[in-house]
């Protein structure tokens, strides 16, 4: 018990210290840990993150292939839920916001105050051997409840690790993943990469950061060292009822390749692409989109993604690049109260697809399984605007986040983390006066799950 408050003390003393030098969604189960005996650390580099040996478990349907994996042989009063919540304090401020107070428009507005996130209720694990399942329901801060992910998966059909598949709402399989994201910021809690859009465009629909639904076939070697899945997706950016995005269908690809690299020991490349058409064209009723939608247009994404280890220090390396559609570029798609391809509409003059390339390298040095340090760059620029008389620059992102993460206790029971992190973006031509428009954000929290 002593041991645990001198932990805990020093990783108060480290918060300070990075929240003076500072001023001048997410997958981890202690059900899993509990149901085999283990420490969060096992499958984990720093939760929620995977470490290798926790995506060999994840791709083999949250088993570890032995006799302990049907719920038969669990104990009675086991039972596989996890809560995740994070009371906070954060600082977040943006130097350009349109205000009526302001002889100019427009002013920085910085606020300040302690908070909570909203709450995940993880349950997951198998139904049978080789029979897997994962439901999230995921709230808001104010407990507005929605589904984050449900599916169920048949797990080595006809004994072959070849041969997953899964059903629901659920993750893009890619090797760098936007839930189990170790930053928290309202800047840096989700990758620009995966999510970003052009200015004016309405394609909600690429985004491959969120859940999605569909079916998906997933094949790994024995070692999970090759790792392919294929993905049919419906293009409703995970919308329930078929409500946005009915009759159109989105495919996602991805594999990866590990390899040894002599005393580094294991690293992983991998590529993935998102390939589909979306609607820009809604039936409405009172002017509210309504189940049915058509004029489908076509989209993609393509990247590339490395997981370098060279010791403590590791880097997640990802290269993407996005096309729309002109219809995309001229803002159809995302429905009413947007603009709705309907007959007789046409294209801006001069309209074009617009393209844009992204980039992201995130930097972790894992100075023990308790504390870990995080550095985070990304940047988006685009190509080709979606129309000529647009600035060459207009949208383009840099943002930064660093922090660390100090894990004073990490057992089957249950995982707490003292988070401190700090982030900066700065997007070309969205601020009211057609500058770039900087935001920043800090935070201080307790994450813990049970």
């Amino acid at each position: 018990m002593t041991s645990v408050r001198n932990r805990l003390a020093s990783g108060l003393l480290l918060a300070s210290l990075f929240f003076f030098s500072s001023v001048n969604d997410a997958l981890a189960l202690p059900a899993f840990a509990r149901k085999y005996g283990l420490r969060c650390s096992a499958c984990h580099e720093g939760w929620p993150m995977l470490n290798y040996f926790g995506q060999k478990f994840k791709d083999n349907g949250y088993q570890l292939m032995n006799d302990r994996d049907s719920p038969i042989w669990q104990n009675n009063g086991y039972w596989p839920v996890t809560f995740r919540i994070i009371p906070q304090w954060h600082r977040d401020s943006g130097d350009k916001v349109a205000v009526d107070q302001a002889a100019s428009g427009q002013r920085q507005i910085t606020s300040t105050g302690f908070d909570i996130s909203g709450l995940d209720f993880h349950t997951g694990g198998t139904l049978e051997k080789n029979i897997s399942f994962y439901v999230l329901p995921s709230s808001d801060a104010t407990g507005a409840f929605h589904f984050e992910t449900v599916m169920a998966r048949l797990d080595n059909l006809f004994g072959s690790p070849w041969l997953n598949l899964k059903l629901g709402k659920f993750e893009l399989d890619n090797l760098v993943s936007d839930k189990r994201i170790l930053t928290l910021t309202s800047i840096s809690g989700a990758y620009q990469t995966y999510h970003f859009v052009p200015v004016g465009d309405g394609n909600i629909f690429g985004k491959i950061g969120d859940n999605q639904l569909g079916v998906e076939w997933m094949g790994h070697s024995l070692n999970d060292r090759t790792r392919v899945s294929a993905a049919l997706l419906s293009s409703n950016e995970g919308s329930v009822s078929l409500s946005n995005g009915a009759n159109s269908y989105s495919g996602f690809f991805a594999a990866s390749q590990a390899f040894e690299a002599g005393k580094l020991g294991v690293q992983r490349i991998g590529a993935y692409a998102m390939i589909g058409q979306a609607p820009t064209t809604y039936f409405t009723q009172g002017g509210v989109a309504i189940n049915g939608a058509i004029g489908n247009k076509s989209f993609n994404r393509e990247g590339f993604v490395g997981l370098f280890y060279f010791g403590k220090l590791d880097f997640q390396v990802v290269t993407q690049h996005g096309w729309d559609s002109a219809w995309f570029g001229a803002g159809f798609g995302q429905g009413p109260p947007g603009p709705n391809n309907g007959p007789g509409v046409t294209l801006p003059t001069g309209a074009r697809a617009p393209s844009w390339n992204g980039y992201l390298v995130e930097t972790h040095y894992v100075y023990s399984p308790q504390l870990i340090f995080i550095q985070r760059s990304e940047w988006e620029r685009m190509s080709q605007q979606a129309l000529p008389t647009n600035p060459s620059n207009l949208g383009n992102i840099d943002m930064y986040t660093f922090g660390f993460r100090y894990y004073p206790i990490m057992t089957s029971r249950a995982g707490f983390a003292w988070h401190n992190e700090y982030s900066w973006i700065r997007q070309q031509g969205t601020a009211p006066d057609g500058s770039a428009l900087t935001n920043s954000s800090l935070l201080l929290g307790f994450d813990f799950d049970f």
